[in-house]
């Protein structure tokens, strides 16, 4: 918590509109008709405020959310205030790997993708299993999103400048990749820290797939510390101390929305982490965060197996 507490300035709404006096409003100006985002958990928080501002623009937009009444609200929402009927509702569980591969599969022969924005995510505070045996948070958070990505590459790279934004967090700066127990299996459990590995790992993966896929601009981001639904349901003390200085879901989605529209972001190399439209550092000064390349490879192959493990 000291961190995250220290850090609130810097990510809440005084930190952004510091930061947002340097912004380019001019790199948001864009028409994007013609092109096709895929968002996940796209129903409320940073994810709607995201896919509303790229409907805003005219892009196409598949919101890929576990809960078919609340996407379809949701969609609802943002065509009336897009004036864009071009938003889909795709219901999936990013915790279930199958589902995530028959969707990836099926999207993939009938939809075109120019930009993939892995933003779901959860926090379990208690180990939980799913139905096919995964603690909840590495088979949402890091799981899912390395199965839908993986998927969705071969769709991606036949697009004209492909993306992968993955919304990560800064929470994951406490932690140090961890190869060898990623479903919590050893000692006591802490939800807030299986959170902030798996967020580690997404921002290993996206250095990874960089390094793969030269064709594909990968980015992974910190929001900052944004007033959303999940933060409240899953940080309740988190949210209620600090909720006057947390940043609107609007100030939390742009960087995401930066990354995935703007050409500036694709003059920055691939495979970066930003904050407040700037790259930043994936380790605090003097902090024993860093992993080897043989760790960092371990884990992609891991997760690959797994992925294989589940696939229809």
């Amino acid at each position: 918590w000291e961190l995250l507490e220290a850090d609130v300035w810097f990510l809440s709404p005084s930190g952004y509109e510091a930061a947002a006096k340097h912004f380019a409003s001019s790199d948001l100006e864009v028409n994007l008709s013609g092109r096709s985002f895929v968002i996940t958990g796209a129903n409320s928080g940073i994810g709607k405020s995201t896919a509303k501002e790229i409907a805003r623009r005219g892009g196409t937009v598949h919101l890929v959310c576990r809960n078919k009444g609340r996407a379809e609200e949701a969609r609802k929402d943002i065509v009336e205030q897009s004036e864009n009927e071009n938003v889909h509702v795709h219901v999936v569980d990013m915790s279930s790997p199958r589902q995530v591969w028959e969707f990836a599969s099926a999207f993939s022969q009938s939809h075109s993708v120019h930009v993939l924005i892995n933003n779901a995510g959860c926090m379990v505070n208690q180990r939980e299993l799913t139905d096919e045996g995964l603690e909840k948070n590495f088979a949402t958070n890091t799981l899912g999103t390395f199965i839908l990505t993986t998927a969705l590459i071969p769709a991606l790279k036949k697009s004209q400048d492909p993306r992968v934004v993955t919304v990560s967090s800064g929470g994951m700066l406490v932690q140090k990749l961890d190869v060898e127990d990623l479903q919590f299996e050893k000692g006591s459990f802490d939800g807030t820290m299986a959170y902030a590995q798996n967020k580690r790992q997404q921002v290993v993966m996206t250095e990874q797939w960089a390094a793969q896929h030269k064709e594909i601009h990968f980015s992974s981001m910190h929001p900052g510390w944004a007033d959303t639904p999940a933060v409240q349901a899953s940080m309740p003390e988190f949210h209620a101390k600090m909720k006057n200085k947390l940043r609107t879901e609007a100030q939390g989605a742009d960087t995401v929305v930066w990354l995935a529209v703007s050409d500036a972001a694709v003059r920055q190399p691939s495979g970066l982490f930003f904050q407040d439209r700037k790259a930043v550092s994936t380790h605090l000064p003097l902090a024993s965060s860093r992993s080897s390349p043989a760790e960092e490879a371990k884990l992609m192959s891991t997760l690959e197996q797994l992925a294989e493990k589940f696939k229809p």
